[in-house]
Protein backbone atom coordinates (compact mmCIF):
# COMPACT_ATOMS: atom_id res chain seq x y z
CA UNK A 1 0.00 0.00 0.00
CA UNK A 2 1.36 3.37 -0.91
CA UNK A 3 -0.25 5.29 1.59
CA UNK A 4 1.82 8.04 3.75
CA UNK A 5 1.99 8.83 7.65
CA UNK A 6 2.27 12.46 8.58
CA UNK A 7 5.61 13.74 9.51
CA UNK A 8 6.27 14.32 12.96
CA UNK A 9 6.73 18.21 13.62
CA UNK A 10 7.62 20.04 16.27
CA UNK A 11 4.96 20.45 18.64
CA UNK A 12 3.50 23.68 17.65
CA UNK A 13 3.02 21.89 13.95
CA UNK A 14 5.56 23.79 12.10
CA UNK A 15 9.06 22.92 10.66
CA UNK A 16 12.34 25.44 10.70
CA UNK A 17 11.89 28.42 9.17
CA UNK A 18 13.08 28.06 5.34
CA UNK A 19 12.09 25.19 4.87
CA UNK A 20 9.29 24.08 1.85
CA UNK A 21 7.90 21.40 0.86
CA UNK A 22 6.75 18.14 2.75
CA UNK A 23 8.97 19.54 5.92
CA UNK A 24 6.23 22.50 6.30
CA UNK A 25 4.07 21.51 9.37
CA UNK A 26 0.39 21.37 8.95
CA UNK A 27 -0.48 21.36 12.34
CA UNK A 28 -4.11 20.80 13.25
CA UNK A 29 -4.54 20.13 9.59
CA UNK A 30 -3.30 16.56 9.72
CA UNK A 31 -6.36 15.61 11.36
CA UNK A 32 -8.84 17.38 9.36
CA UNK A 33 -10.85 15.01 6.46
CA UNK A 34 -12.15 18.47 4.75
CA UNK A 35 -7.98 18.78 3.96
CA UNK A 36 -7.04 15.34 3.26
CA UNK A 37 -10.29 15.08 1.15
CA UNK A 38 -9.30 18.18 -0.72
CA UNK A 39 -5.66 16.94 -1.03
CA UNK A 40 -7.12 13.72 -2.44
CA UNK A 41 -9.08 15.69 -4.89
CA UNK A 42 -6.32 17.53 -6.26
CA UNK A 43 -4.81 14.58 -6.93
CA UNK A 44 -7.24 12.67 -8.48
CA UNK A 45 -8.33 15.90 -11.00
CA UNK A 46 -4.73 16.50 -11.86
CA UNK A 47 -4.03 12.39 -12.68
CA UNK A 48 -7.50 12.07 -14.50
CA UNK A 49 -6.56 15.22 -16.78
CA UNK A 50 -3.27 13.85 -17.29
CA UNK A 51 -4.93 10.46 -18.24
CA UNK A 52 -7.14 11.77 -20.43
CA UNK A 53 -4.99 14.87 -21.70
CA UNK A 54 -4.80 13.00 -25.19
CA UNK A 55 -9.01 13.25 -25.31
CA UNK A 56 -8.83 16.96 -24.00
CA UNK A 57 -11.50 16.20 -21.82
CA UNK A 58 -12.34 17.93 -18.11
CA UNK A 59 -13.84 15.54 -15.29
CA UNK A 60 -17.04 18.00 -15.05
CA UNK A 61 -17.42 17.50 -18.86
CA UNK A 62 -16.74 13.75 -18.73
CA UNK A 63 -19.57 13.39 -15.64
CA UNK A 64 -22.32 15.44 -17.48
CA UNK A 65 -21.26 13.19 -20.76
CA UNK A 66 -21.93 10.28 -18.69
CA UNK A 67 -24.93 11.22 -16.94
CA UNK A 68 -26.36 12.21 -20.65
CA UNK A 69 -25.66 8.81 -21.52
CA UNK A 70 -26.48 6.80 -19.40
CA UNK A 71 -30.28 8.86 -19.53
CA UNK A 72 -31.16 10.50 -22.93
CA UNK A 73 -33.65 13.27 -23.04
CA UNK A 74 -32.60 14.82 -19.16
CA UNK A 75 -33.57 18.18 -18.95
CA UNK A 76 -30.41 20.62 -18.35
CA UNK A 77 -31.64 21.36 -14.93
CA UNK A 78 -31.95 17.65 -13.73
CA UNK A 79 -28.31 17.22 -14.77
CA UNK A 80 -27.36 20.54 -13.11
CA UNK A 81 -29.15 19.20 -10.02
CA UNK A 82 -27.70 15.74 -9.73
CA UNK A 83 -24.47 16.22 -10.74
CA UNK A 84 -24.54 19.79 -8.53
CA UNK A 85 -23.37 22.19 -10.92
CA UNK A 86 -24.84 25.84 -11.18
CA UNK A 87 -26.82 25.92 -14.29
CA UNK A 88 -25.56 28.84 -15.78
CA UNK A 89 -21.93 26.76 -15.10
CA UNK A 90 -23.30 23.98 -16.83
CA UNK A 91 -24.45 25.98 -19.94
CA UNK A 92 -21.11 26.98 -20.70
CA UNK A 93 -20.02 23.46 -20.53
CA UNK A 94 -23.09 22.42 -22.87
CA UNK A 95 -22.07 24.96 -25.32
CA UNK A 96 -18.38 23.36 -24.92
CA UNK A 97 -19.51 19.71 -25.76
CA UNK A 98 -21.97 20.45 -28.35
CA UNK A 99 -19.51 23.02 -30.22
CA UNK A 100 -17.39 19.42 -30.61
CA UNK A 101 -20.49 17.50 -31.43
CA UNK A 102 -20.46 15.50 -28.61
CA UNK A 103 -23.84 16.77 -27.15
CA UNK A 104 -27.17 17.89 -29.00
CA UNK A 105 -30.11 20.03 -27.32
CA UNK A 106 -33.49 18.88 -28.48
CA UNK A 107 -36.56 21.23 -28.00
CA UNK A 108 -38.84 19.59 -24.91
CA UNK A 109 -41.48 18.27 -26.55
CA UNK A 110 -43.54 18.84 -22.94
CA UNK A 111 -42.24 22.34 -22.31
CA UNK A 112 -40.97 24.63 -24.58
CA UNK A 113 -38.90 26.37 -22.06
CA UNK A 114 -36.85 23.20 -21.69
CA UNK A 115 -34.25 21.24 -23.90
CA UNK A 116 -33.54 17.63 -23.56
CA UNK A 117 -30.06 16.28 -23.61
CA UNK A 118 -28.45 13.60 -25.56
CA UNK A 119 -25.10 12.62 -26.85
CA UNK A 120 -25.00 12.57 -30.49
CA UNK A 121 -23.69 9.79 -32.30
CA UNK A 122 -19.71 11.24 -32.41
CA UNK A 123 -20.63 11.83 -28.44
CA UNK A 124 -21.17 8.32 -28.07
CA UNK A 125 -18.17 6.84 -29.80
CA UNK A 126 -16.35 9.61 -27.83
CA UNK A 127 -17.44 8.53 -24.37
CA UNK A 128 -16.72 5.03 -24.74
CA UNK A 129 -13.17 5.88 -25.51
CA UNK A 130 -13.47 8.58 -22.07
CA UNK A 131 -14.92 5.92 -19.94
CA UNK A 132 -11.93 3.21 -21.24
CA UNK A 133 -8.94 6.10 -20.43
CA UNK A 134 -11.01 7.10 -16.78
CA UNK A 135 -11.28 3.11 -16.04
CA UNK A 136 -7.13 3.63 -16.45
CA UNK A 137 -7.07 6.61 -14.22
CA UNK A 138 -9.06 4.75 -11.87
CA UNK A 139 -6.55 1.74 -11.73
CA UNK A 140 -3.79 5.08 -11.13
CA UNK A 141 -5.99 5.32 -7.98
CA UNK A 142 -6.18 1.73 -6.94
CA UNK A 143 -2.18 1.98 -7.13
CA UNK A 144 -2.02 4.83 -5.28
CA UNK A 145 -3.78 4.19 -1.94
CA UNK A 146 -4.67 0.02 -3.20
CA UNK A 147 -7.97 -1.42 -4.47
CA UNK A 148 -9.42 -2.59 -1.14
CA UNK A 149 -8.69 1.35 0.72
CA UNK A 150 -10.71 2.50 -2.92
CA UNK A 151 -13.20 0.32 -2.82
CA UNK A 152 -13.92 1.02 1.36
CA UNK A 153 -13.37 5.12 0.36
CA UNK A 154 -15.91 4.72 -2.54
CA UNK A 155 -18.20 2.94 0.19
CA UNK A 156 -17.72 5.79 2.78
CA UNK A 157 -18.51 8.68 -0.10
CA UNK A 158 -21.37 7.20 -1.70
CA UNK A 159 -23.52 9.09 1.38
CA UNK A 160 -22.18 12.39 -0.66
CA UNK A 161 -23.45 11.29 -4.47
Amino acid sequence: MATRRPRSHRANGGARSGEAGDDIGLDALVGHAGYAVRRFQLWIFQDFIKTLATVDIRPTQYSVMTVIGANPGLSQMAVAKRLGIERARLVHLLDSLEARDFVSRVPSATDRRSHALHLTARGKAALARFKRLAAEHERHVAEKIGKENREQLLQILACFT
